[in-house]
């Protein structure tokens, strides 16, 4: 102790842990956003079985040569029937386990442990099934043993309007196994490309498909929008702003794609996951959408119920029984296995 004087030292000293009370602030801060970028964009619905089925059709191409005789008798028969396709649901889930003096101590940022814990663990599970829905996997079919069924992910379904790096290969509904296929990633990544950007999306034009968003992961956005501002006038950029008198903008990035089929708006999405191209997991797919062909599904939307209590401790899981819905893979586009360090090329 000070000769002269008591000082906050000598509070801070005494034995155990002192006297002076420690000052926390009484709020959590995360940054951990809940936004969900691909969740929110497309639509849901409900499913009535573990196999979620729905069927696609197509128009078939114009018939350059259809002329007929006046008063000529009907000929032919023009009836097509569409594809049936089905995907697996999956169930994801979380488990929360507090004890009862957990749940009544005074604590930091909340006042109910359990209520606090089962809120954050659903925000957990909704960004779960954004990643999984984005994700190169294969459909399952849970066999009620140990394999859990699977949904098949965005990259699986797609097939038509795909172009990817060397030595990959597309997956698709396989109508024999009625199973979504994992596609072929290449081992070998590349730059994006606005040219192939260009026939991806003139691709998806030409099979119908009328796609508005560009999503991929935050990496790729900043290289594609550096690349468009550098290659657009300030001029031109300023034109397509409003602006007030007193506002002032250092404009620095561009977020919507005007192309000569499609106008894209640019979505980064940092819950859409990289991929292992064999040397190094920063390859990362750029999906070309049109979110009105989207759905997520629902055997069973989130509930939450108890478990058997464990002596002095609540239990409970969290669960959401889901699929993945492109109701036709022609309405969206891929440009597969892109290097995020790399710039991106004309």
């Amino acid at each position: 102790m000070s000769t002269s004087n008591l000082d906050a030292a000598d509070l801070k000293g005494v034995l155990a842990g002192g006297l002076i009370r420690e000052d926390v602030m009484d709020k959590i801060w995360d940054i951990s956003k809940v936004p969900l970028p691909f969740t929110d964009m497309i639509g849901s619905g409900s499913a009535s079985n573990s196999y979620h089925e729905w069927t696609q059709d197509v128009l078939a191409a114009p018939d350059t040569a259809n002329a007929v005789v006046d008063g000529a008798d009907a000929s032919g028969n023009n009836t097509a029937l569409g594809t049936r396709v089905g995907n697996h649901t999956q169930i994801s889930d979380k488990v929360v386990r507090v004890s009862d003096r957990a749940e009544h101590v005074t604590k930091i940022g909340r006042a109910k442990e359990l209520a606090y814990q089962l809120s954050r663990r659903q925000q957990e599970l909704r960004r779960d099934v954004e990643a999984i829905m984005l994700l190169n996997q294969a459909s399952i079919a849970d066999n009620g043993d140990a394999v859990a069924g699977k949904s098949g992910g965005l990259p699986a379904w797609l097939e038509t309007s795909v172009n990817g790096g060397a030595g990959s290969a597309v997956g698709g509904f396989n109508t024999s196994t009625k199973v979504v296929d994992a596609r072929t990633v290449s081992t070998a990544r590349r730059a994006l490309s606005e040219a192939t950007l260009k026939s991806v999306i003139e691709s998806v034009y030409n099979e119908g498909g009328d796609p508005s968003v560009l999503m991929t992961v935050p990496a790729i956005i900043g290289k594609f929008s550096d690349y468009l501002f550098a290659a657009t006038t300030v001029a031109q950029i300023r034109s397509n702003v409003s602006q007030t008198a007193k506002d002032a903008a250092a404009i620095g990035a561009i977020n919507v794609f005007v192309s000569d089929f499609a106008t894209l708006k640019l979505v980064p999405n940092r819950l859409q996951q990289y991929h292992n191209d064999g040397s190094a997991a920063s390859c990362a797919d750029v999906f070309i959408l049109d979110p009105a062909y989207l759905s997520i599904d629902y055997l069973q939307r989130v509930m939450t119920k108890p478990l058997a209590r464990t002596g002095t401790a609540e239990n409970r899981q969290m669960t959401v029984d889901w699929t993945l819905v492109v109701n036709t893979e022609k309405a969206h586009g891929m440009v597969a296995d892109i290097d995020a360090t790399t710039a991106v090329v004309a």
